[in-house]
């Protein structure tokens, strides 16, 4: 006769239960906290509400705009402002008002392909110049320093003038310019988190260094990583407009603010609601990721908190 043994079920340890709702809950509260600081925040408030339009117009561009941006009404060119064409109309009869629109969906792709380049590559070479330190920290940081000599328009420029004019390569080369911001950024956090006695801890019971590189070093560094990605959308849209501007980036017949400006130069004097506005377009829109950028580090700086 087999006799049955039966295992009591394991009794859970409620200090463990406790401390992981504890941790849960206060990560949760300091993200509402830092959110309720960003909408108290005038100037952040502002910034937010320009993004979400700026996505709400790229989103609907096709119902938002009243004609093609790519039509071209020759009979039409450059015709004022008016109830037809509510922002007139360029020098092949083509409505600013929809290429501004459709130019929404260009900056967007501009903003997040550019700074997506620049925070991967950046993020990368910062968290391991600051981790492992010595003369892996100098040969990066000095590469570093040599990018930064160079003018960012012009280093833009440059790689454009090597891969050729086109919207793809100049997202490339103001994706590249943008790297040793990232980096820089990076490299100080993590010189500072990896001090800490948690990240000693974690060395102590033998994690290796890829372990506590990413599941204890970079999520304490995402903070200065969201503002500065943040504030790099405005800077590469603006760069970008620029290499458009000299015939480098985006190609006729695509609507890029950029571009638009430089058609509108010729016109300055006889039609200047050409240039005007997609010189607003990219004012507006660089402003307010900078505001949200300003308003954003403020709410996740534990030193600016109250």
């Amino acid at each position: 006769m087999q006799h049955l043994s039966i295992q009591p079920n394991p009794v859970p340890n409620p200090n463990e239960a406790t401390t992981n709702t504890e941790n849960v809950s206060k990560t949760t509260r300091l993200w509402t906290e830092s959110f309720l600081r960003i909408i108290k925040s005038k100037t952040s408030f502002i910034g937010l509400c320009i993004i979400f339009i700026l996505i709400i117009t790229a989103i609907l561009a096709p119902f938002i705009a009243t004609h093609s941006p790519t039509e071209q009404t020759i009979v039409n060119r450059y015709q004022a402002p008016s109830a037809e064409h509510w922002l007139g109309t360029d020098e092949l009869g083509r409505d600013i008002f929809s290429r501004i629109v459709y130019g929404t969906r260009i900056s967007i792709q501009i903003g997040v392909i550019s700074v997506g380049i620049s925070m991967i590559i950046g993020v990368f070479l910062g968290a391991v110049s600051g981790y492992f330190g010595r003369w892996i920290d100098q040969v990066i940081m000095r590469v570093i320093d040599i990018v930064m000599a160079f003018p960012s328009i012009l280093l833009a420029i440059a790689l454009v003038a090597v891969l050729g004019p086109s919207l793809r390569n100049a997202m490339i080369a103001v994706g590249i310019v943008g790297i040793p911001q990232f980096a820089r950024i990076v490299r100080s956090a993590v010189l500072s988190v990896k001090e800490t006695e948690f990240v000693e801890a974690a060395h102590a019971i033998g994690a290796r260094h890829g372990r506590v590189l990413m599941q204890h070093v970079l999520p304490n560094c995402l903070a200065p990583i969201i503002v500065q990605a943040t504030l790099s959308i405005g800077t590469a849209i603006l760069d970008a407009a620029g290499l458009s501007f000299l015939g480098l980036g985006a190609q006729p017949p695509r609507p890029e603010w950029g571009a638009m400006l430089s058609d509108g130069r010729a016109a300055l004097q006889n039609a200047p609601w050409v240039a005007t506005f997609p010189g607003l377009a990219i004012f507006f829109v660089v402003l307010g990721f900078n505001m949200f950028g300003d308003g954003l580090r403020d709410a996740l700086d534990p030193r600016l908190k109250e």
